[in-house]
């Protein structure tokens, strides 16, 4: 059951980027694990540690992380605790040990010491090969460890329409999805994904011109529109020329925090500042208000700046649907408790590198269930070809996960795991459909 060795590397991630991969060994073999990266990242995430040396990787490498794995302590001049090498030797199905043991060596409130991508590089590794010493699959052991009995899988979240900080043109909001709540299976919800998101670029390219159809970092179509509404508009029209209007809702990443100016808003962040044209946190809840009257939207993530409690929580109590705090709570307990007290939300994203460990995503995630909120899994914009979210999302029973388009491998490396998981439980899979805020009650 013992760690025998570990090995980290510095990889690219999908937009070329350094990243962590960690590579761990036991009797049973080699468990390889990679970290992912985000864009907009909220201003409370774990620290994503980088080398800051501009002559590599325009100062983004990753090779002090990647130390403080390899380096064995008695080749450093520095003291035991100073890397991850007093790992070698724990049992690896005793994974809130493991996690709590670099916590505590890190010693810090954002893992800045060792960089939370090299904890969770090496915590992602031992839940791998925790779930192989129990010869049990990964989705499985994950639901050992976080107490559930059940899998369910969830509907796929797909962001079809890329702007934000995630594309080049002049979107302000960043994402812009399509929940097949009405498919029969995971399978079928894929199925419906990808023929709606096939519809949607023959309406863009009709629209705009063929290099509208080109996608942003997560797979999505990137047209150069400015407003929002505007890609409401696409999507109900894909939907509709595919014919799954009754089995289609919608969801929405606003990612305020990236247009957040002076107490105000920007909707048209990307061009030059003029400080005439902001609007207050109530004329966007208004915007928000006329999106869910005229189209189905049934889910909005990060609709105001991740410290806008007020307009969080006055939002949350007035508009009825999903809204879900993704920088506001950084799937940070504390944060979480915070907004638990405030009602600021309704939901969690579930971002396992923003909190830094295995252990404290599965206690960030019961601690939103517990409080009767949604859990939403989630992918970053910089990833890489690993599955473990996909496995993460059936353990942990959360009826929704948002890992991109049907476009992109990194992206439809997740999803394909999804539909390999469902075949495998055959029989006992069950897909969390209109039911994703709740899937307890299936």
């Amino acid at each position: 059951m013992a760690v025998e060795r570990i090995h980290a590397r510095e990889i690219l991630d999908s937009r070329g980027n350094p990243t962590v991969e960690v590579d761990l060994y036991t009797h049973k073999g080699m468990f390889r694990a990679a970290v992912p990266s985000g864009a907009s990242t909220g201003i409370y995430e774990a620290l994503e540690l980088r080398d800051n040396d501009k002559s590599r990787f325009l100062g983004k490498g990753v090779l002090q992380a990647v130390d403080h794995i390899n380096k064995p302590t008695t080749l450093l001049n520095i003291p035991f605790s100073a890397t991850l090498s007093f790992l070698q030797g724990l049992s690896v199905v005793d994974q809130e040990k493991i996690d709590n043991l670099m916590l505590e060596m890190d010693g810090t409130e954002n893992k800045s010491k060792f960089g939370a991508n090299a904890i969770l590089g090496v915590s992602l590794a031992v839940c791998k090969a925790g779930a192989a010493e129990k010869d049990v699959p990964l989705y499985r052991h994950i639901a050992d460890l976080a107490g559930n009995s059940d899998l369910i899988l969830p509907v796929p979240a797909f962001n079809v329409i890329n702007g934000g900080s995630h594309a080049g043109n002049k979107l302000a909001m960043q994402e812009f999805m399509i929940l097949p709540v009405g498919a029969e299976s995971f399978r079928d919800a894929m199925r419906i994904g990808a023929e709606v998101y096939h519809n949607l670029k023959s309406v863009i390219k009709e629209k705009y011109g063929k290099d509208a159809t080109n996608v942003g970092d997560e797979g999505g179509f990137a047209p150069n529109i400015l407003e929002n509404s505007e890609a409401l508009e696409l999507l109900k029209e894909a939907i509709d020329k595919a014919g799954y209007t009754d089995k289609i809702v919608i969801g929405m990443d606003v990612a305020a925090s990236e247009f957040y100016r002076d107490g105000k808003y920007d909707l048209d962040f990307k061009s030059p500042d003029d400080p005439s044209r902001y609007i207050s946190a109530d004329e966007l809840g208004d915007l928000y208000q006329s999106f869910v009257r005229d189209y189905p939207v049934v889910s909005i993530e990060d609709p105001f700046d991740q410290d806008d409690w007020e307009a969080w929580s006055k939002f949350t109590a007035n508009v009825g649907i999903q809204i879900v705090g993704d920088d506001l709570t950084v799937t940070n307990p504390k944060r979480i408790e915070r907004a638990v007290e405030e009602k600021a939300c309704n939901c969690l994203l579930l971002k396992v590198n923003q909190i830094g460990s295995v252990t404290e995503a599965i206690q960030a995630c019961k601690l939103a269930q517990e409080n009767g909120w949604g859990v939403m899994v989630s992918h970053r914009s910089g990833e890489t070809e690993d599955t473990f979210i996909a496995d993460l999302v059936v353990g942990l029973c959360t009826g929704q996960i948002k890992t991109g388009a049907p476009c992109r491998s990194e992206r439809l490396a997740k999803y394909n795991q999804l539909m390999r998981i469902e075949e495998e439980l055959g029989d006992e899979a069950r897909f969390a459909g209109h039911n994703f805020r709740n899937p307890s009650v299936l």
